[in-house]
């Protein structure tokens, strides 16, 4: 019977070589520039699968560039399509607005700016759903036994004081 061979195993450090992420900073969103361009655009509130493949498409940019490997020329046509796209309405993320009746595609801090208004509005009209959110409950019709606990209340009995 041989002896079994006994291997050194090194341990090597992953983080040792590694160096610092590039970010390529679109429409207000630091994206890392070693992720494809069809995938990094998904980073930024608002882009989804949808968008960002329209983005690569309208623009006649491959899907899978890097972010890192976009010139500056191709960093603003993204910026400004991201701004008003040129796309169906069925792909809007805001369509036939409540205050204009138009459909628009709002992204980052518009988008969660206008989500806040209509929450706000519900509220102060008190909805069903305004309601709903106001007690911090589900809108969609879920259960609530055994989900959507509130944090710190107390459930059960309560001691008695003494």
């Amino acid at each position: 019977m041989a002896s079994p061979q006994v291997v050194e195993k090194v341990k090597k450090n992953p983080f040792e070589n590694v160096s610092e992420e590039t970010l390529i900073r679109i429409s207000g969103y630091d994206i890392p520039g070693s992720r494809p361009l069809y995938a990094g655009l998904t980073r930024i509130k608002g882009v989804s699968w949808v968008i960002s493949n329209a983005v690569c498409i309208l623009l006649k940019i491959p899907h899978s560039k890097k972010i890192i490997e976009l010139s500056k020329d191709e960093i603003k046509k993204i910026e400004e399509f991201l701004k008003s796209p040129q796309i169906q309405d069925y792909q809007k993320n805001r369509r036939n607005d409540q205050e204009t009746g138009e459909s628009a595609h709002f992204i980052g801090v518009d988008l969660e700016m206008k989500k806040d208004f209509d929450l706000r509005r519900l509220k102060k009209i008190k909805s069903y759903k305004g309601v709903r959110h106001t007690f911090k409950l589900p809108v969609r019709g879920q259960r609530t036994r055994s989900n959507f606990r509130q944090k710190g209340k107390a459930v059960g009995v309560k001691r008695k004081k003494k």
